[in-house]
């Protein structure tokens, strides 16, 4: 299964709305569009919320819940079409590389300690020599 961005998500998202809302005759919850689509209530909630800010979709609080209802599906095409990595994606990138750092000098500390501990036994035994 190929990457999804938010640009796809989005769109499965406002087609489940319609489609449920079509069905029942009354706006979908978000865990009714969850098990629609097959994904996590987190991940449902995450592309809810995106869309909010976006004035894609409305969230109506009402006494039964809250129901989701199509705002203004024209926004969509304004989304981003790009696979952008996640956040956490990028920390992980980031703390593999600091980790190589930390690493390469941790060698380097080690080479130089080995370079002293020869010098210094190169000069034990030139003193060793000197003396016999």
């Amino acid at each position: 299964m190929p990457p999804q961005n938010l640009y796809t998500n989005a769109h499965l998202f406002v087609a489940a709305v319609r489609v449920l809302s079509h069905q029942h005759d009354s706006p979908p919850s978000l865990e009714k569009i969850a098990t629609t689509l097959l994904i996590s209530k987190e991940k449902c909630h995450f592309i809810c919320r995106k869309l909010e800010e976006a004035n894609i979709i409305e969230v109506l609080e009402g006494a039964f819940g809250n129901r989701i209802v199509v705002k203004d599906h024209l926004k969509l095409e304004k989304l981003p079409k790009d696979v952008s990595e996640s956040k956490l994606d990028e920390e992980l990138k980031k703390f593999k590389s600091n980790k190589k750092e930390l690493e390469k000098r941790v060698e380097s500390i080690k080479s130089e300690q080995d370079k002293k501990q020869k010098q210094l036994f190169a000069d034990l035994e030139k003193q060793l020599k000197k003396k016999i």
